[in-house]
């Protein structure tokens, strides 16, 4: 088995010991980096080359949401998820947009911790339906019509079916439940959300999601 490659980025020592602690104990996670701020990660992922990031948003010198859109404009960049303290905090929601693959609480238990890091490293979101549509409602205001037209014209490159399957990614369906609501197998929905992602430049299934919601499918949807 190949360990999951995790760097820590929190400037709370007492949280990275906390963090190491509980996930050193999983035989397929490593911790390979820590780090106390933002401006540290650029070189620490050059040096330990971590399959997963977790970073935490409030930093003194770099915050989280700069260094995230740094690493996520790199080549075969880490996935990163954040470390917060709040559900849905406007910060969060635009390293989201960034590319982040999702959040975790900070007083998340142990094992779903470990279990979020497992699931980032093997392309899946970490974000429940509830918390995307949290998230989706904090983003709604002044600046939604403005997103509104530009996310039309940039999913007017999918066909129906790719439009079919990302609304249900933007409704946070996992892949085998997509399959059994559109009759298609798991490896078709597979491919679908590469096209997706590959169509529209984005970097994983939560800014398909954030898309969908800019351009209203989902109220369209019912949803």
């Amino acid at each position: 088995m190949t360990a999951i490659r995790v760097l820590l980025v929190d400037d709370d020592p007492l949280v990275r010991a906390g963090l190491s602690l509980m996930m050193g104990g999983a035989e397929d996670i490593e911790i390979v980096g820590e780090a106390a701020d933002g401006s540290e990660v650029q070189a620490l992922v050059d040096r330990t080359r971590p399959d997963v990031v977790l970073m935490d948003i409030r930093m003194p010198t770099v915050d989280g949401l700069t260094a995230t859109e740094r690493l996520r404009g790199r080549e075969e960049a880490p996935q990163v998820v954040v470390l917060t303290t709040f559900h849905a905090d406007e910060q969060v929601l635009r390293a989201l947009r960034a590319g982040a693959a999702g959040f975790v609480l900070k007083d998340t238990p142990p094992a779903e911790i470990v279990a979020a890091v497992r699931r980032v490293a093997a392309g899946d979101p970490v974000l429940s339906p509830t918390v995307t549509r949290q998230l989706m409602a904090h983003a709604a205001g002044s600046a939604l019509d403005t997103r509104r037209s530009a996310a039309r014209s940039r999913m007017a490159a999918l066909n129906e079916r790719e439009r079919e399957v990302a609304v249900a990614v933007g409704r946070g369906s996992p892949n085998a439940e997509i399959a059994a609501a559109l009759f298609m197998s798991v490896a078709t929905v597979k491919t679908h959300v590469s096209r997706i992602l590959a169509k529209l430049d984005l970097n994983n299934r939560v800014q398909i999601a954030l898309l969908a919601y800019d351009a209203g499918l989902l109220e369209e949807d019912g949803h």
